[in-house]
């Protein structure tokens, strides 16, 4: 039988998994398993040389039990409802597991960004608004950047919802800029959280990471902060990253800034000097002690997980490993900080920019580190022990943890 590789089959056949450990009751699990709401829309923009073209694009809200739904939106000429669906489901279960008092959402719009203007990314983006605006709100729906998008698009969004309201409502959005009401710390935050996760799984597992070497798959936002606040926070000795055009390895390390400069100067981080060329699929493979997995989706999947010889498996980015591939890392004792997890840093700082948005007082970087490491130190111990005492993979334990959160809140509202 072919891998599934579709995200919401994926998604969905990891809460079945959780659901059957849990014992959670037949209308529960069936609740659970389906976005509450989801909206489909069709945007006309009028392009640069003056002709009209049809975007479609997508808002899920998947579960609100917890509180409003919270979630990236995505620009990506491949994207998918189901990827959408897929995102909300994991947000749902991101915020729970992180004891956020929010639900999960994802919005996205099929377009290819790197081939747009300004100008047009922003008509996009403020169209968008005009139709899905009708369902976000800061009590209801609060969207981030996610692929593809940045500060400046939320920015555009933020200003278009504030006039169809008809005055300032900056916390509608996160990720903004800080002079519009975004939060110190945000820009890091993703990578910062998954360091944190890193530290505790070396003291769980006994490992002195000062020096140990590491590859980081996808150098984005995500991978670049990787590399930087690895090796700063943690002595990580990083030999290896890659992006969309392939990957580089040096076994004395690289060094972050100037990698940096490179893929800014050539647009990749390939023919970096004094590093050799590798590909994305023997990155993975690498004989390392800690692999980032910062890129797409279905990474590590049954034709490539037996071959990983790292000993920490961190996943920056969302659903990098697929159940057939998590079953042979767990038989093979490779631990696994799961998604929703590792990479909760970036919706934890954008929870705490809401709650400044709505009293309108604003922290520095130091209170929003401190902060950030409390809840990521504090959800990575209740998986762990979750996984040790019900003796499941570290993603099962993070379900558990999530999924019963969000199942107690449906049972309190009295939906099932």
């Amino acid at each position: 039988m072919a891998e599934e590789l579709n995200p919401f089959a994926i998604a969905q056949k990891q809460l079945d998994q959780a659901a059957e450990i849990m014992g959670l009751d037949p209308a529960t699990h069936e609740l659970l398993r389906w976005p509450l709401r989801e909206l489909h829309v069709t945007l006309p923009v009028r392009m640069d040389d003056g002709t009209v073209k049809i975007f479609h694009g997508f808002r899920v809200q998947y579960n609100d039990a917890r509180g409003p739904t919270k979630g990236g939106i995505r620009y990506h000429p491949e994207e998918t409802i189901d990827t959408v669906r897929a995102l909300a489901a994991w947000m749902t279960w991101k915020t729970a597991v992180m004891d956020l008092p929010l639900g999960g959402g994802k919005g996205g719009i099929i377009c290819n960004p790197k081939e747009m203007s300004q100008g047009e990314l922003e008509r996009l983006s403020r169209a968008y608004i005009r139709q899905v605006g009708r369902i976000l709100g800061e009590e209801m729906d609060v969207p981030a950047p996610d692929v593809y998008t940045n500060p400046q698009i939320m920015a555009w969004m933020m200003d278009e919802y504030s006039f169809m309201r008809g005055y300032n409502v900056p916390g509608v959005i996160t990720g903004k800029p800080i002079p519009l009401g975004g939060s110190q710390g945000r820009g890091d935050a993703t990578a910062r959280g998954g360091m944190y996760c890193i530290r505790e799984a070396g003291k769980v597992l006994g490992i002195d990471l000062k020096g140990a070497t590491t590859a980081i798959q996808g150098y984005g936002n995500a991978g670049q902060y990787a590399h930087l606040l690895g090796e700063e926070l943690l002595g990580l000795k990083v030999v290896a990253v890659s992006d969309s055009k392939g990957g580089i390895y040096n076994p004395d390390g690289l060094d972050p800034k100037a990698v940096m400069e490179h893929k800014q100067k050539t647009g990749s981080v390939i023919n970096f000097p004094g590093a050799k060329n590798i590909t994305n699929a023997e990155l993975l493979e690498l004989d390392v002690t800690v692999l980032i997995p910062a890129a797409l989706e279905n990474q590590i999947t049954s034709a490539n997980a037996d071959r990983i010889k790292a000993k920490i498996v961190a996943e920056l980015a969302n659903g990098p490993t697929t159940p057939e591939a998590d079953e042979v890392l767990f038989k093979n004792g490779i631990y696994v900080i799961p998604d929703f997890l590792c990479n909760a840093g970036g919706v934890t700082v954008s929870y705490f920019e809401q709650v400044q948005n709505a009293y309108d007082y604003y922290w520095d970087v130091e209170m929003v580190h401190e902060r950030l490491d409390r809840k990521m130190t504090a959800a990575f111990h209740a998986v762990h022990e979750t996984a040790q005492e019900y003796k499941v993979n570290n993603r099962m334990g993070a379900y558990i943890v999530a999924v019963s959160r969000v199942a107690e809140a449906c049972k309190l509202r009295g939906w099932v």
